[in-house]
C-alpha cells in the first residue's frame, strides 16, 4: 500500500470486542482487524520494517473529511509529525491534523479500511451561496435532465444547494444515495464529471450531506 485512500464513516462506534489497538494518548486508535490487515501489507514492502502508517486529511470541505492513508519512512518524516505506536505499527499523524483525527478510530471492514471520525470540518454557511444567477440555472439544468435521471434508477436524487465564486457547487444527497456506500465514488466520479464538463467556471462538486443520518452511513 503506497497510497491507499479511506473516506470518512461519520459514526464513532466502538472498534469491536477486543477493543483498539494503542494506549489513551493515542490520536487515531487502530482495531484489531485493521491493525492485522495493515502489518500485512506493510510487512510485503521491501523495507517495511522502516515504515510507518502515515494518516492525514486531504480535504476538509464537505460534510466529512477525506483521508489519505500510505506509507512512510519514519526516519524522513517532518518532525514536527506525532508518531505513535501500535503493537508494532507506527501511526504518523501530520500536526496539522492532530485535532481533527483526535479520538478517530480507524477500523476494516467488508474488505474495506473506514475512518471513524467523530470530528467534522466547520459546517458550511449554506446562505452565502448563489442560487439564482446564470451559473445555478445551469447546474440546476444539469441536475434535472442528466443527473437525476441517472440516480432515480438506483432509487436516489441529488438537491443543488447553491455554489460559490469559487468553482464550487454544493448538492445533498436523497433516496437511494442517502448514506449509501456508493455516494462517495458516486458524487467524485458521476455527478462532479456531469457537472464540471457542462457548466463553465465549476471545478468540482461537493457532497454536503450528513451521510451519518442514512441507513449505511459509510463512504467507500
Amino acid at each position: 500500500m503506497t497510497a491507499t485512500e479511506a473516506t470518512a464513516a461519520t459514526d464513532a462506534e466502538p472498534a469491536g470486542p477486543a477493543g483498539p489497538a494503542g494506549g489513551a494518548d493515542q490520536i487515531v486508535t487502530i482495531t484489531p482487524a485493521a491493525l492485522t490487515v495493515i502489518s500485512e501489507l506493510r510487512d510485503a514492502e521491501p523495507d517495511g520494517e522502516h515504515l510507518g502508517l502515515k494518516v492525514e486529511i486531504v480535504d476538509r470541505e464537505g460534510a466529512e473529511f477525506r483521508y489519505d492513508l500510505y506509507f512512510e519512512t519514519v526516519t524522513k518524516v517532518p518532525i514536527s509529525d506525532v508518531i505513535r505506536n501500535h503493537e508494532g505499527l507506527k501511526v504518523i499523524v501530520p500536526a496539522l491534523d492532530q485535532d481533527d483525527l483526535q479520538g478517530a478510530v480507524l477500523d476494516h471492514e467488508l474488505g474495506q479500511l473506514v475512518m471513524r471520525n467523530p470530528n467534522r470540518p466547520k459546517p458550511l454557511q449554506l446562505g452565502t451561496l448563489d442560487t439564482t444567477d446564470e451559473t445555478a440555472q445551469a447546474i440546476r439544468a444539469v441536475i434535472d435532465d442528466e443527473v437525476n435521471p441517472a440516480l432515480a434508477a438506483h432509487g436516489g436524487f441529488i438537491t443543488f444547494m447553491g455554489h460559490d465564486d469559487e468553482g464550487k457547487a454544493y448538492v445533498t444527497m436523497g433516496g437511494g444515495c442517502h448514506g449509501c456506500s456508493m455516494s462517495r465514488m458516486t458524487m467524485l466520479e458521476g455527478v462532479q464529471t456531469m457537472i464540471v464538463d457542462a457548466v463553465p467556471g465549476i471545478e468540482k462538486v461537493l457532497d454536503v450531506t450528513d451521510h451519518a443520518t442514512g441507513e449505511n452511513p459509510y463512504f467507500s
